[in-house]
This record gives structure tokens, C-alpha cells and sequence, in this order.
């Protein structure tokens, strides 16, 4: 019985501490967001190299976004929702932009991508931890960063896809 017992017990705390591991490893720091931020930075500027210009307004149907329109749109969407609902001040630049070359689009994404570094910078632990109202739901500030960073892995995912639909090898995935 003792030795049964003792076993429970060891099982208990192992399971105990391997929970709190697990619970303390899936969260990120600010500082290590951000490392992972810029790397998708400089990833989304890779997909825009990659893609020819005379392919820029490529899609695969008729109701899709074009190659242009999706890392358009996953780059206004840090701006705006940075501004909307992290607290982001007046960014400087046109938030609805419509970039038609390579460079104005690469540009542009270089442009929402450091405003919405500053914006995260911009927010200490309080406010990261306020639950807000967005698109009809509660969350965290950093919550809204989270979806920021899907939301842009979501559209350039897609335009990866367009690449290799041209028959283009994409950059290779930069995972840190």
C-alpha cells in the first residue's frame, strides 16, 4: 500500500510540473514575439521577391484576391487593426493603399509591418492584458496580436500558393 501510494504521489507532482512546463512554454515573450515578428517580415518580403511583376494581379478565379490583393491585404490589416485596437497612433501613411508595382508593394509591406512592431512595443503588460471588444468578441491585446500574426500567415500562405500555381519554386519556409 505504501509503495502504491508513494507511486500516486510521484505521479501526481510529475504530472503537476510537466502541466505548469507545458502551460509556461506556450506562451512568448514581447521580446521573442518580435524576433519572430521580423522574421515573418522579411518572409512576406521573400513571397513578394519571388513573384514575377507581370504576375502581380494573378488569381486562380475570378471572385479571388490577386497575388497583389492578398499581401495587400494581410499588410493594411496589421496597420489597421494595430490602430484600431492596440492603440496605434496615426502611422504616417495611407492604410488603404493600392500598391501597383513590386517596389511600392514591398514598400508597403515593409511600412505596415514596422508600425505594427512600434504599436506592440507601445503596449506594456496592462494593456496587452485588457480584453477589448473585436469583431464581435472579447479579447486580450495580446490576443489581437496573435490573430494579426494568423491573419498574415493566412493571406501569405495563399500568395505562396499562387506562386507555386505559376510553376515558381517559393522562398523557403523561415520558421525562426
Amino acid at each position: 500500500m505504501k509503495t502504491q501510494n508513494r507511486v500516486l504521489v510521484i505521479a501526481t507532482v510529475l504530472m503537476a510540473f510537466f502541466s505548469i512546463q507545458t502551460v509556461s512554454f506556450a506562451q512568448t515573450t514581447m521580446e521573442e514575439f518580435l524576433r519572430k515578428w521580423e522574421n515573418s517580415k522579411q518572409f512576406t518580403l521573400e513571397v513578394v521577391d519571388k513573384m514575377p511583376d507581370n504576375l502581380y494581379d494573378y488569381k486562380p478565379e475570378a471572385a479571388g484576391m490577386s497575388f497583389n490583393e492578398q499581401v495587400t491585404h494581410l499588410s493594411s490589416a496589421i496597420a489597421g487593426i494595430s490602430q484600431r485596437f492596440l492603440n496605434g497612433t496615426d502611422p504616417g501613411f495611407a492604410i488603404d493603399a493600392k500598391p501597383a508595382t513590386k517596389a511600392e508593394l514591398r514598400a508597403f509591406v515593409e511600412k505596415c509591418y514596422d508600425y505594427g512592431t512600434k504599436t506592440f512595443k507601445n503596449l506594456g503588460s496592462p494593456a496587452l492584458d485588457e480584453k477589448i471588444e473585436i469583431f464581435g468578441s472579447k479579447a486580450s491585446r495580446r490576443e489581437v496580436i496573435s490573430l494579426i500574426d494568423d491573419h498574415c500567415t493566412h493571406h501569405r500562405g495563399a500568395a505562396i500558393s499562387y506562386i507555386r500555381a505559376n510553376g515558381i519554386e517559393p522562398p523557403r519556409y523561415r520558421g525562426m
